[in-house]
């Protein structure tokens, strides 16, 4: 493991203090830059990894490496090696180029050579696929190489990368680095979903996909699935099997509630079969998919299968809740059981049926089945997705899901971590919600329990207001256990370098204000209260730091002013939002007829249209908050609006669950 203290440290120093006279010199003012050498055969993305890097050293130093594909011969003196090559294990005699590990990575320099290299898996023949929005391209199981580059440009240049399109580079005329070998590799193999709009192909390419990619987020070795496994079942198959799917009280095995929600039959032989016939067909389309979600549909209290062979894989000492079906419901116990036998079953078919690969199935730890199995163990080839909601949430909500967490863990092999977040303190809205120390913690529990994947719905990405949390986020996902204190240190001393001090004090109390707010309020509706905890004297304070800041700042490098701008454009979003709520709340208690409040509204709303002008890009997600006047484009109520405008305030629904929460 780095020592994550010192290598913060060592790349400040690298940029202060000369050169030893045993140090290697990768670039100087009096000699050209070492050649970058390439493996002859490297993939599409340690090839970019390996540009990205001579970029890099020409932005320190002013001259760019040139990057070659395969040694030239004789090979060069002195060399940066990108890549397990022939030339480096004898240059190297001493390094252990054999990884054992997914995705581990080595550094190493002596007097003349560095090199950089990691373990890669990559199928030539399958590198592209359909995203959401874009075409996966470059596609490998395992980017070891890629990453160990991007570490390198971190730890020994220097660089950071403070949010889209901003990154922080020390010049200097010489770049060298003293003879060292470093050996990682991450216990959090899906990272991409952390933040789930940043996966390949999942949006188009920009300078938000390539934050993703040099904080080690986006080339991950594990895609794993948020969702839910059978959502298209009932429409391609309730024709011709109806007895795939769940039966109800009533007799009948119709969609309930609603086709894309229809629960199956885990008990039917048929089913398990079908499943596997398709597992077949996907390997025959992707031979390189590796996990396949066998996680029940959505809507976990109603609709599921009452057959006497499920029912009977239901534990009777299962924790109780209440089922509903169409015109009935009734006390039963938890799903857990049920729902391990499953994917134990279907993991086994997948087993006997692929031998010799490597392949797993994926359960998600939802709804009815968020407690952990009583008798049922899950097999060593089935991932646990446990959705456990105590990210970002008050103490007393923290308690359940964080014990039933520790609970699967001691049942399970894998285990992967897949909150819903909702708007605790207005995330979605972007507020400045930034639990830093909270998460820092949290990411440290699920390190113990032998966690391998993320997969968190979702952040909305306002960078102006939540950006050290994103920050934070990325180094967490690649090392769980970094010193995070030091981390931030180091991001606030580099973003805002004079006025670092003041920018952190601004920060912190916005985190003790949403950590206070979180906790008096345990209501996942709390966010419709934000005035009364983000006050006027609130506002004032944090004015206060900021202003500091831009005091030290009026005669420093203009980076540092830009940036200052950046985060003071997201506080005075935050406030307008919270001026926005507070409006609203004059608003719904008139019963929509004090229309001094409406037009404050408006106006609010008229102000984010000059903000979306004038404000930096990606400091606020505009398409997620403040983007329609309370409805979607098609008509439908935008539930992320709702308590901000006129046409969408509280409904009788949220202002139920308000009060039995003890809201106002």
């Amino acid at each position: 493991m780095m020592n994550h203290k010192l290598t913060l440290i060592a790349a400040v120093l690298a940029a202060i203090v000369p050169a030893r006279a045993a140090d290697l010199v990768i670039a100087s003012k009096d000699s050209p830059p070492l050649p970058i050498i390439v493996s002859a055969d490297a993939p599409p993305r340690t090839r970019n990894a390996a540009e990205v890097m001579a970029g890099y050293i020409e932005k320190i130093s002013g001259k760019k490496p040139l990057v070659m594909l395969g040694a030239s011969s004789p090979a060069p003196d002195s060399a940066i090696w990108v890549g397990v090559q022939p030339e480096v294990k004898a240059l190297f005699p001493k390094v252990d180029f054999d990884f054992k590990h997914p995705e581990e990575m080595v550094i190493a320099a002596n007097e003349k050579h560095v090199v950089i290299a990691g373990r890669d898996r990559w199928d030539p023949k399958h590198m592209e696929a359909k995203g959401r929005l874009s075409t996966k391209t470059g596609m490998q199981q395992e980017y070891g190489t890629a990453n160990a580059v991007y570490t390198f440009i971190r730890d020994q240049l220097g660089v950071r990368w403070l949010w889209p399109g901003e990154d922080d580079v020390l010049k200097q005329a010489s770049i060298s680095i003293a003879s060292m070998e470093q050996h990682y590799h991450p216990q959090i193999r899906a990272r991409a979903g952390l933040f789930t709009k940043l996966e390949l192909g999942d949006h188009k390419e920009g300078p938000d996909m390539e934050w993703a990619r040099v904080q080690r987020l986006q080339l991950d070795s594990m895609e794993i699935d948020g969702g839910h496994g059978f959502g298209h079942w009932w429409e391609k198959y309730s024709k011709t099997n109806p007895e795939f799917f769940a039966l109800q009280p009533d007799g009948t095995r119709s969609p309930h509630p609603t086709p894309n929600n229809t629960k199956l039959c885990e008990s039917n032989p048929q089913v398990w079969q079908q499943w596997l016939t398709e597992v077949e067909e996907q390997l025959r389309v992707d031979p390189t998919q590796r996990v396949f979600n066998v996680s029940e549909n959505d809507g976990y209290d109603f609709g599921h299968c009452v057959c006497q062979d499920c029912l009977a894989k239901d534990h009777p000492d299962g924790e109780k809740f209440t089922f509903r079906w169409r015109g009935k419901q009734e006390e039963r116990p938890a799903l857990t059981d049920r729902q391990v036998v499953f994917a134990n079953t279907l993991g086994r078919m997948l087993k006997k049926r692929f031998p010799d690969k490597e392949l797993y199935v994926q359960l998600l730890a939802y709804g009815y089945s968020r407690p952990a199995p009583i008798a049922a163990v899950p097999d060593d080839n089935v991932i646990i997705a446990n959705v456990g909601n105590f990210a970002m949430r008050g103490n007393k909500e923290r308690e359940t899901p964080m014990k039933q967490h520790a609970e699967w863990a001691a049942k399970a092999k894998h285990i992967m971590w897949r909150p819903n977040l909702g708007n605790p303190a207005g995330l979605s809205w972007g507020m400045p919600d930034v639990p830093i120390t909270q998460l820092a913690e949290d990411f440290r529990f699920v390190a113990e329990t032998q966690c391998l994947g993320l997969y968190f719905d979702m952040f909305w990405y306002h960078w102006s207001t939540q950006g050290p949390l994103y920050y934070a986020l990325a180094h967490l996902a690649w090392d769980p256990k970094a010193d995070v204190a030091a981390l931030m240190d180091d991001y606030y001393q580099r973003c805002y370098g004079p006025a670092a001090a003041d920018a952190k004090a601004y920060w912190q109390l916005m985190e003790r204000t949403r950590m206070e707010f979180v906790v008096e309020k345990p209501s996942p509706f709390r966010a419709f209260e934000l005035p009364q905890k983000y006050t006027v004297e609130l506002f004032a304070k944090a004015q206060a730091h900021l202003d500091s800041a831009a005091a030290k700042l009026i005669s420093a490098d203009e980076k540092f002013r830009r940036r200052l701008h950046f985060t003071r454009c997201g506080f005075e979003f935050a406030k307008l939002c919270v001026d926005t709520r507070a409006a609203m709340q004059q608003f719904e208690a008139s019963k929509g007829k004090d229309e001094a409040a409406k037009e404050r509204v408006l106006a609010n709303w008229d102000r984010t249209v000059v903000m979306q002008k004038e404000f930096p890009p990606y400091a606020i997600n505009w398409n997620a908050t403040f983007h329609t006047p309370g409805a979607t484009p098609g008509g439908k109520r935008d539930k992320r609006g709702e308590g901000l405008h006129p046409k969408s305030p509280l409904t009788p629904y949220t202002l139920k669950r308000m009060q039995a929460a003890g809201l106002e």
